[in-house]
């Protein structure tokens, strides 16, 4: 993707605005924050996503659902197992870069940020 085309992309009146709200929008939810972070090393199946997360394998398997529908989570049948995995990087990125900023707003995490027009803090200094 050229400059031109991301700057569309990014800008604040692009067509995946809405898109990118239905995103978030399926990540604003605690187990499936942790299923993401359960699969960031590899498939698993649902029994033992539901042991990670804390909750039954009915209402891991419920949230699941609404991952792959989303195409954030892809499946791999193997006899009566169903095995789960990352669709691709972006969940777990946009999970990492949340978690990482709620270290910000705690304060637990070194600063940095973004200075002015854009430019890192570091950069700027």
């Amino acid at each position: 993707m050229n400059a031109d085309n991301s700057a569309r992309t990014l800008g604040p009146d692009s067509q995946y605005v809405e898109l990118a709200v239905e995103v978030f929008a399926m990540l604003a939810d605690a187990t499936r924050v942790r299923l993401i972070l359960a699969l960031r090393n590899g498939e698993l199946p649902v029994n033992a996503l539901a042991e990670k997360a804390g909750k039954s394998a009915a209402a891991v398997s419920q949230h699941l659902a609404k991952m792959r529908l989303a195409r954030m989570v892809a499946t791999r049948q193997e006899g009566t197992k169903v095995y789960y995995r990352l669709q691709d990087g972006h969940a777990w990125e946009l999970v990492a870069d949340a978690i990482h900023q709620a270290e910000h707003a705690l304060g637990t995490a070194p600063h940095h940020g973004l200075a002015p027009h854009g430019t890192s803090v570091e950069a700027a200094s």
